[in-house]
């Protein structure tokens, strides 16, 4: 049995709107343009799977987007953690050496007063001799003044 080409059409895009309901188009009939449009049809079909493809690329480019998005936050995590553990290492390496410094100054307190002592023990010595030493030209010179009368 021949189907005439009215019929042909109709079985077709029955079919064809059966198998992909989501799909929208508008034959015309025109026995010179159905095939013109049913081969426009068929292309655009078959065309569908080259749309997913890109489509499934697409979702694929964007997890490696996705992923590298990731990766670079840990790194940044990891690097932030590295900087945290480095900065507290060096907060304690100066918190010892201010702690050296400060027992190397201040030390023991009976240490620094013996110290100052021989210090002052010393100073005092220097100026014993010292004024020891100018002490009769100094009381000359007092003498000169308090007798000597000017007009």
């Amino acid at each position: 049995m021949k189907l005439r080409p009215s019929l042909l059409f109709l079985s077709i895009l029955i079919h064809f709107r059966l198998s992909y309901p989501y799909s929208c188009f508008l034959l015309v009939w025109c026995p010179r343009k159905f095939c013109v449009e049913f081969q426009e049809i068929m292309e655009a079909h078959m065309n569908q799977g080259g749309i997913q493809h890109l489509v499934s690329a697409e979702r694929e480019a964007q997890q490696v987007v996705n992923d590298a998005r990731n990766a670079k936050m840990a790194r940044l995590k990891q690097a932030k953690e590295e900087a945290d553990r480095a900065i507290g290492e060096y907060r304690v390496q100066l918190e010892h050496e201010f702690q050296r410094k400060v027992e190397g100054t201040s030390g023991d307190s009976s240490s620094n007063v013996q110290r100052l002592e021989k210090e002052t023990g010393a100073r005092i010595s220097h100026l014993k001799n010292e004024s020891g030493r100018v002490s009769h030209d100094i009381v000359n010179m007092l003498l000169k003044h308090v007798t000597t009368v000017t007009n």
